[in-house]
């Protein structure tokens, strides 16, 4: 713990990547695992992009849920340890994750590899619309729709979609640039983001991974693995700065 805390004051450019074991401490289901959303919901029939065309109804009953889910939800200790971590040289989080739960904790730089819930897009017009807007109807059980009267596709990368280029090719110069990397709850397995730790330690930066169990970065890119919650240990290893 010595080394890894000697590291962080040592770091000039922080950068984090986060993934599902975040959102789940903040009570967000995940799509993969055990209690993952894939169990309950066929992804290529609620979730991707050719199904939203065919019934966006359909689909808007996933989207509800995760909508409610979010709404629902704060941010816990681990995602205010990043905020406090952006006077210690964190200068960015990469996240897999589409709740927006950093911009509530209030980290300043937050690159969104799969979109968010928090927007609402028009796929007709791309007018974008802030979800918050449309609380109540969704709640009820509404499908919201654009001034065009198209029905409203929540701004998240769907199967079937590309991964939004500009904020992909920000978050590889952000792991280039980097001298640590914090690896936060993510499983590793999931393309591109799961390739982001291994850039930025071919770049020279130290790789920090807290998670509640190995990954395939753990024993191969990995330099300091911590077992357990991120919301337990990322406060821990604050107080010891």
């Amino acid at each position: 713990m010595d080394e890894i805390t000697d590291t962080i004051r040592k770091a000039d450019r922080i950068t984090a990547l986060t993934g599902a074991g975040m959102s789940v401490e903040s009570g967000i289901a995940p799509f993969r695992g055990e209690d993952g959303l894939w169990n309950e919901f066929d992804p290529q029939e609620m979730a991707s992009i050719s199904s939203f065309k065919k019934n966006p109804t359909k689909c808007w009953k996933l989207f509800k849920l995760q909508i409610e889910e979010c709404l629902d939800s704060s941010p816990h200790k681990g995602h205010n340890s990043l905020v406090e971590m952006e006077e210690l040289g964190l200068k960015s989080v990469i996240t897999q994750n589409i709740d927006g739960l950093h911009q509530k904790a209030g980290n300043e730089e937050v690159l969104e590899l799969h979109g968010s819930l928090d927007r609402l897009i028009c796929p007709s017009c791309y007018k974008e619309y802030k979800t918050s807007d449309f609380k109540d109807e969704i709640i009820q059980g509404n499908i919201p729709t654009c001034n065009c009267d198209d029905i409203l596709k929540p701004d998240v990368v769907l199967f079937g979609e590309r991964l939004p280029e500009d904020v992909l090719r920000n978050a590889w110069i952000e792991a280039e640039r980097c001298d640590l990397i914090l690896s936060l709850g993510t499983s590793a397995v999931v393309q591109p983001a799961a390739s982001i730790p291994t850039i930025a330690k071919e770049s020279g930066a130290t790789v920090i991974e807290i998670n509640l169990e190995e990954t395939p970065l753990t024993r191969s890119v990995t330099d300091h693995f911590i077992e357990g919650k991120i919301g337990d240990e990322l406060p821990k290893l604050l107080d010891r700065l």
